[in-house]
């Protein structure tokens, strides 16, 4: 009688472990969202490189301490086997890169609202890949959040006579990334590592060349602020990667929605973006999409069918 009662308490922790690593993940996603304006007058290609070198000893140690670098080695051994890998992976670290920029430029021009309509709309663009590229079938609730997130397109082109391209690259850029990842069985927590040691000499490079240009602004008076760039991304990323391996993938995908929607609060609360009243027109669809990609794994478990929600992994 009591091993399924301690086999309850467990995974009742481990869930609740996975909730708080999510949660916290987010935060963290959040607050890396405010450093860049901190770190002025660094441009936003400094940015990622400083991040890369900062968050790789980071992400190593967190995984060699808790899940160790196995996953890292079994990459490794693939790519001995298979070399037309180590392409996909310099390709996976090139679309990421871009990203990265876009992470760390867009709350330094102006652009972290777009770069967070972006992020909102990621879900519905994984969800449209899916059904194109993988033949997935739209369910009655997936077709409704993405009619819903048509029509929040359709009224940012009326409102603005076109989308961000900060949006466009993010809602667009990722499932390519994501989908490349999946083919080749690279979307684990080793090829993530990989793909930031690719990574880390092009860095090197940008910081070493815009230091011998005289163009790099970085002083020790942004010491502090990089190291703490470094820890909340790499503790960030562990996080994630962490709940997505404690939690059910339905709840994972609910708790995603979580990061997009702290994005749009950085963005106009605390970076001072505006927000009038015809955005109202955008945003409300997609909320609207939103919701309903958050209720579908929970309608599916009360009619007894496996969650089937397609989530990214974040930047």
């Amino acid at each position: 009688m009591l091993a399924p009662v301690r086999a309850a308490s467990s995974l009742r922790s481990g869930v609740g472990l996975g909730v708080a690593a999510s949660i916290g993940a987010s935060v963290l996603f959040g607050v890396l969202f405010l450093l860049p304006p901190l770190l002025a007058p660094l441009t936003g290609i400094e940015i990622v490189a400083w991040r890369v070198v900062v968050m790789l000893p980071v992400l190593i140690a967190l995984f060699a301490a808790t899940v160790g670098l196995r996953d890292v080695a079994r990459v490794l051994a693939r790519i001995r086997r298979r070399p037309v890998l180590a392409l996909v992976l310099v390709a996976d670290a090139a679309l990421l890169s871009v990203q990265l920029w876009l992470f760390g430029w867009a709350p330094i021009a102006g652009h972290g609202l777009d770069t967070a309509t972006g992020y909102l709309l990621l879900p519905l663009a994984m969800v449209l890949v899916g059904v194109v590229l993988h033949g997935e079938r739209l369910s009655r609730m997936r077709g409704a959040a993405v009619a819903a997130a048509v029509l929040g397109v359709v009224a940012a082109l009326a409102v603005g006579g076109s989308v961000g391209f900060t949006t466009a690259l993010v809602a667009l850029g990722y499932p390519i990334y994501f989908d490349l990842r999946r083919r080749f069985g690279l979307d684990g927590p080793g090829a993530t590592v990989l793909e930031q040691l690719v990574l880390l000499p092009v860095a090197i490079v940008v910081l070493v060349a815009h230091a011998a240009s005289g163009a790099a602004a970085v002083t020790w008076g942004h010491a502090p602020m990089l190291a703490l760039l470094g820890v909340v991304s790499g503790t960030a990323l562990w996080m994630y990667l962490s709940a997505s391996r404690m939690l059910p993938f339905g709840l994972f995908g609910l708790l995603t929605y979580v990061e997009p929607v702290l994005l749009v609060v950085v963005s106009t609360l605390l970076l001072g973006e505006a927000v009038g009243a015809s955005d109202a027109l955008v945003y409300g669809p997609i909320a609207v999409a939103l919701v309903l990609l958050a209720l579908e794994p929970w309608l599916a478990r009360r009619r007894g069918e496996p969650p089937t929600t397609t989530q990214p992994i974040p930047h």
